[in-house]
């Protein structure tokens, strides 16, 4: 109902693209899918939402005890908040769908990279997501009570103090440096590290074999310890998905909605 009303009047060649993106909601949601940096796209969420994204990512600002959704300072706007731009439109979708982001589907991944003010940040983005109770995952006196979506803090990760906060609204984003770490799953979902760090593949040529191996490793080493595994900065190209696939790296990192979805679609599992 919320998107449909988003397309009333618009050009013809819009609605056809609008309708192109409802064929490919109606399929089977996309688990690996990441929308790295969401928020630059036209309509943030519901554009990742269209192609069948299970993950999606936004950087905030604490501003004037304000959450503002942006990439760097200078484009920081009142009205771009993380309420109005995803928990809003985040529970509306919920609220359409029986209590599911994707009817019968399953959770979202909504991955929120704190740019500032760690601590304080940390504080009023919980205080917001327990005002959205029915929306996300908490966990209360150690025990872990899931939702439709999952919130997990990346970026300036104030981690002594989430990890005392209960009831907690999200899990924390960790390192390559933190396979092995005694954290409980509940507060540690996620390893996320840096493609440039671990790789020099960029996507020409073969994927070397030694380079493979590790990333294989990586990804079966995190599994072991029941954790997801994603690396941002990696090339956005097919030749890197189909080795990310293949590895079964939970999230692939993209800019490009369709050509992800597109190419998860023709390789699924």
């Amino acid at each position: 109902m919320l998107r449909r009303c988003l397309f009333l009047f618009v050009p013809v060649a819009a609605i056809a693209v609008a309708v192109t993106s409802f064929v490919h909601a109606a399929e089977k949601p996309l688990i690996r899918a990441h929308a790295h940096n969401d928020y630059l796209h036209e309509r943030p969420l519901l554009d990742a939402l269209d192609h069948g994204f299970c993950s999606v990512e936004a950087d905030i600002f604490l501003v004037d005890g304000e959450l503002l959704v942006a990439h760097t300072k200078r484009e920081l706007s009142p009205e771009r908040t993380l309420r109005t731009l995803y928990l809003d439109p985040l529970r509306q979708q919920i609220n359409d769908n029986g209590g599911r982001v994707y009817k019968d589907g399953p959770e979202l991944t909504l991955l929120i990279d704190i740019k500032n003010s760690g601590e304080e940040a940390w504080v009023e983005l919980n205080k917001l997501l327990a005002s959205y109770a029915e929306v996300f995952s908490r966990v209360e006196d150690g025990r872990f009570h899931p939702g439709p979506a999952n919130a997990i803090v990346s970026g300036d990760r104030a981690w002594d103090l989430i990890a005392a906060t209960s009831p907690r609204y999200a899990g924390v984003d960790g390192r390559v440096s933190d396979i092995g770490s005694d954290r409980p799953v509940h507060l540690m979902p996620l390893i996320s590290d840096n493609w440039r760090l671990h790789f020099k593949w960029r996507g020409d040529g073969k994927f070397p074999k030694k380079q493979r191996r590790k990333l294989h490793r990586l990804v079966s080493q995190t599994h072991e310890e029941g954790r997801r595994i994603r690396f941002w900065a990696s090339p956005d190209v097919p030749a890197v998905w189909k080795e990310l696939n293949a590895a079964q790296a939970d999230l692939i990192n993209t800019d490009d909605l369709p050509g992800l979805s597109d190419f998860l679609r023709t390789n699924q599992d």
